[in-house]
């Protein structure tokens, strides 16, 4: 016999298990909050930009060819500027403690479509080392790629600043306590659907008659043992003096 479950018995199981549903939401927000804003290291992030373009010539007009071929070399520049050759010079000048590895992990180099400028982003938990290291990247690849490519194209259009109460662009604990509200009320809902099935008690008649299939001929209903002991006891009744038992 194939079982069918209506709406009013999935709103009947939410309503039965709200309270499991509320907490695991409130624990799972209340501990993302507390993750975000005590436990996790903010990390800020600075930019420079390089523009990609080659000298104008004598006719003082731009050849849309060599336009071209300056986008196209942004690729090649973009593995360029993360290159060993490139951060090891920035890591001697900076000082820096950590890896190459860890340094290119750092640094993200990224253009828009058919344009001549490319960003060199970085990200660190101190603001000031960030722009450092960004714009210490872009003059080492300015330096550095005119001996690499022998090509003279690259001007470092603005430089990484560090701005007044700068905010972090990550952890994002609003943005992190709403995905965990999410979270948890669907786990919630989840677990709840889920003690339901696990249930096979019954308790009610209508259990009876849909698991078992049988009607139901009667009903003992609970009571009260202090009501059942007064019902035991006979009644007295006092009638001019005398008492009479009932």
């Amino acid at each position: 016999m194939e079982e069918t479950i209506s709406l009013r018995e999935l709103f009947e199981t939410l309503r039965k298990r709200l309270w499991l549903i509320v907490l695991i939401t409130a624990l799972a927000t209340v501990v993302s909050g507390v993750v975000s804003y005590f436990l996790l290291t903010p990390i800020y992030q600075a930019s420079t930009q390089i523009l990609v373009n080659q000298a104008k010539s004598e006719q003082q007009f731009y050849n849309f060819n060599e336009i071209q071929t300056n986008v196209q070399l942004i690729n090649t520049y973009s593995v360029i500027i993360k290159s060993p050759t490139i951060l090891e010079k920035v890591k001697n000048e900076l000082n820096l403690d950590q890896t190459l590895d860890e340094l290119n992990e750092q640094i993200q180099v990224s253009s828009e479509k058919d344009s001549q400028v490319f960003s060199v982003t970085v990200q660190d938990p101190d603001p000031a080392m960030a722009a450092n290291i960004a714009n210490k990247t872009a003059e080492v690849f300015k330096n550095e790629i005119v001996k690499i490519m022998n090509i003279d194209n690259v001007t470092i259009l603005s430089k990484a600043e560090v701005k007044e109460n700068q905010t972090p662009v990550k952890p994002k604990p609003l943005l992190n306590m709403a995905i965990a509200f999410v979270v948890g009320l669907m786990t919630g809902v989840g677990i709840a659907f889920l003690l339901e099935y696990l249930d096979n008690t019954i308790k009610t008649e209508a259990d009876v008659e849909k698991h078992l299939g049988l009607p139901v001929l009667g009903a003992v209903s609970m009571m009260n043992p202090k009501q059942t002991e007064a019902k035991g006891k006979p009644s007295v009744m006092k009638t001019r003096g005398e008492t009479i038992g009932s």
